[in-house]
């Protein structure tokens, strides 16, 4: 059984659909059934609501809350208020997350477009390439643009030799929202994509025949239909804007550019000492303004389904031609964007590792070197990095996809009142950017005694990574667990088996073989993760998108760029074995 990312749902860092609510049979719960839920549902918010509680406490504190000379007071959202550094980054956040979607969405939406209603050439192959950036790091694509096209980076040096100026700025808010937008242009492509597949051709070709251009049947015919597509990915892409911590990181630190997140991670040392009263306010109010865009998602998702009216299954879908002139433009339009958001920052990336000095009048032939991975092979911290990265994205993520199959089952078939307070709690981490969450789970193994030998290991980071791919990992089975027909769950239960008992000899049997797919995209999904392990790295925690965040304060680029080379190589075996699995990114 493959996992089709077209039906289990789009965008990694997205929102996945309410599919429990596409199942017409329904059986009758059974006490076993509606206790599992309960605990289930009781642990979930347990782990969620534990640290989203803490956040909120400390916000109201003087000091830290471990303190005993800590009171309650408003003294920190005072500062905030008052502070012109925060309505600087508040401002900047805004423009970025608007940025973003005036950058992502035509991006997207023409891309998906022209790889799913036209007969482009090479469709296959550049449905995988198109989504390349979302399975990479921000903070390596981030770096990679530095390295490539930053103000010593090698495109920007060339340019410079030839025509005596670099026409850009990187490190600038404009620059950070190119780059920003450009690396999610895949998230919108797959929920645009995933609406177009459904569209009959029929209007398409209406319109062709009375004398339309293929731009005016999309503008036109095309459009207005996946309309409700495009604004969820434009609201996901508003809420990823306002979380987004590592491309502002990289590119904005050097002049002084912060966001709400970056903000939230200078306040670390603000003042000589850990000020986590600070840091809680400015993530209640991140929350306040993330909680509202992940409802309204939800709402979209909901009554999506309203405008399908011209779709279906049996709907008849014929490419649009393009013709040898209309081949060639779109093709290097596409070309030109993979040339832009992949191969420039994963050149640079694989260039910087190998090479000892970059710059002006420098050879780079003469300074091809693997020292960079004799050093890092030479720091006991780094390798370990490396060796907690594989664990965690392998053995992690196996043992993730487990928990969210228990958890899935819990919703399996399920429509009562139960389901809805499930949906909004997976929802909820959403809400929360993974710097916000690693923080909260440092605070919640310093607060809770009996966690706090857990804390070193890496059993904190593996929590708070499951609780940050909880949305992603729970719709992607949910999709699976729905591939099994109800006529067998219904029989079973005729013959006197239990929920539980249906559940483990008929649907995990089922569902069996595409867990492996989930768990190659889970995988990929802990292997991108950096924001989460920065508060809670510690000696033998160590991961590799954390030590780069760590490093980029040393400016170690050599160490940065051999690790940044590890991480693609990392993904590149993840996404590969993903799609030997059976994962499928088209129809």
């Amino acid at each position: 059984m493959a996992v089709d990312l077209n039906t289990a749902g789009p965008a990694v860092n997205g929102i996945w659909p309410n599919t429990t609510a596409d199942v017409q049979p329904r059986t009758v719960p059974r006490n076993d059934a509606r206790i599992y839920r309960i605990v289930v549902i009781g642990l979930l918010a347990l782990a969620i609501l534990t640290p989203v509680g803490l956040i909120v406490y400390q916000s109201f504190l003087n000091g830290a809350f471990f303190n005993a000379s800590s009171s309650l007071s408003l003294e920190s959202y005072q500062y905030i208020l008052t502070d012109p550094s925060f309505y600087d980054a508040l401002w900047t956040t805004t423009l970025l997350a608007f940025g973003m979607v005036i950058v992502a969405v035509p991006l997207g939406g023409g891309l998906a477009f022209l790889l799913t209603r036209t007969d482009i050439k090479g469709k296959r192959l550049l449905e995988i390439l198109v989504l390349v950036p979302m399975f990479i790091s921000s903070v390596v694509l981030a770096f990679g643009y530095t390295v490539s096209v930053g103000p010593s980076g090698f495109i920007s040096l060339l340019l410079r030799d030839t025509l005596g100026f670099v026409p850009w700025n990187l490190y600038s808010i404009t620059g950070i929202i190119i780059i920003a937008g450009l690396s999610h242009v895949p998230n919108v492509y797959l929920y645009i994509s995933a609406a177009m597949r459904n569209l009959p051709s029929d209007l398409e070709e209406a319109a062709r025949t009375t004398g339309a251009g293929i731009w005016r049947v999309s503008l036109d015919v095309t459009l207005p239909m996946v309309l409700p597509a495009i604004i969820f990915s434009a609201a996901l892409n508003l809420l990823l804007g306002f979380e987004m911590f590592g491309i502002p990181l990289v590119l904005g630190d050097p002049n002084g550019i912060m966001v709400l997140t970056t903000y939230t991670y200078k306040l670390t040392t603000l003042f000589g000492v850990p000020t986590c009263q600070l840091m809680a306010a400015v993530a209640m109010v991140l929350i306040l303004i993330t909680l509202p865009l992940v409802y309204f998602q939800r709402r979209l998702l909901r009554n999506s389904r309203r405008y399908a009216a011209l779709g279906g299954k049996g709907a008849r879908v014929t490419p649009l031609k393009l013709g040898r002139k209309g081949q060639i433009i779109a093709l290097s339009l596409i070309g030109l964007w993979l040339f832009v958001s992949v191969v420039l920052p994963i050149a640079g990336i694989v260039l910087r590792a190998f090479v000892n000095a970059w710059g002006e009048g420098v050879d780079l032939f003469d300074q091809l070197t693997l020292a960079n991975f004799h050093r890092l092979t030479e720091v006991p911290s780094l390798v370990r990095g490396i060796i907690n990265t594989i664990l965690l994205s392998a053995i992690g993520g196996a043992l993730a996809v487990g928990i969210y199959l228990l958890i899935g089952l819990a919703g399996h078939r399920n429509r009562g009142m139960s389901n809805t307070v499930l949906d909004y709690l997976v929802l909820l981490p959403r809400a929360l950017p993974g710097l916000v969450i690693g923080l909260a789970f440092f605070w919640v193994f310093l607060f809770i005694p009996f966690l706090t030998p857990l804390r070193p290991t890496l059993v904190s980071l593996f929590v708070a990574y499951v609780i940050v791919g909880l949305s992603y990992g729970l719709r992607l089975l949910q999709g699976t667990l729905l591939q099994v027909s109800p006529e067998l769950e219904e029989a079973a239960r005729t013959t006197g088996a239990s929920v539980g008992r249906t559940w483990r000899d008929v649907v995990i049997p089922i569902v069996r073989p595409g867990l492996p797919g989930a768990w190659a995209l889970i995988m990929i999904i802990f292997l991108r993760e950096y924001a989460t392990g920065v508060y809670l790295m510690s000696a033998g925690t160590e991961v590799i998108g954390s030590l780069m965040v760590s490093l980029l304060q040393t400016g170690a680029m050599d160490m940065i760029a051999a690790l940044a080379f590890i991480s693609i190589i990392l993904t590149a075996v993840g996404l590969t074995l993903a799609l030997r699995l059976g994962v499928r990114i088209h129809d």
